[in-house]
């Protein structure tokens, strides 16, 4: 079976997306400063990381916000949906979106079914990241410390109880630091 493995780029500051999230900013306000090293030449390190992936994880905020721009699902595999508003599955070219209102307990499970032996990618919103968290779900934290102060917006990890984490990998690169940290328990 795969891991577990939440993902997300956060500013030095700590923030996965700046202020005023919304339509006009799905990352908000100076938010795709963030994503800028993905689009970098060269960039093509994370390709293995991504083959490894078997299904997402994703708050319906996310959702809401990415599907305009991704126009399929956000990785070629099953994606699932953390939501208080229940919606019949979205099939899309690449996979599908399955909608869980029953919390983060039961989208990982439903995503490490659909994985098999890949991982599972949490790629939620800072509130479902943490509900995920929280839940003692998460196997391995990926973060890609990028070199820009946001001021405010969401941080991704605010509120958790103290975690222990171990140290896998750090790895630089022009323009962001990638952080691997398998969570102790």
């Amino acid at each position: 079976m795969g891991k577990v493995v939440l993902n997300g780029s956060v500013s030095l500051d700590g923030y996965s997306a700046g202020p005023n999230v919304g339509d006009d900013h799905p990352m908000g306000e100076g938010g795709e400063r963030l994503h800028r090293w993905l689009f970098a030449e060269g960039s093509d390190r994370d390709a293995a990381f991504a083959a490894s992936v078997g299904a997402v994880v994703l708050g319906r905020r996310t959702f809401d916000l990415g599907l305009r721009y991704w126009r399929d699902t956000p990785f070629p595999v099953p994606s699932f949906v953390l939501t208080h508003e229940g919606r019949p599955p979205l099939a899309m070219e690449s996979a599908s979106f399955t909608f869980v209102t029953d919390g983060p307990k039961s989208a990982i499970g439903q995503a490490r079914a659909a994985a098999g032996d890949k991982d599972v990618l949490v790629m939620a919103g800072a509130d479902s990241a943490r509900h995920v968290l929280r839940a003692g779900l998460v196997d391995e934290i990926r973060l890609q410390l990028v070199p820009v102060l946001l001021g405010s917006g969401a941080r991704l990890l605010d509120g958790l109880r103290p975690t222990e984490l171990e140290k896998l990998e750090v790895t630089d690169s022009d323009d962001v630091v990638h952080l691997r940290f398998r969570v102790v328990r």
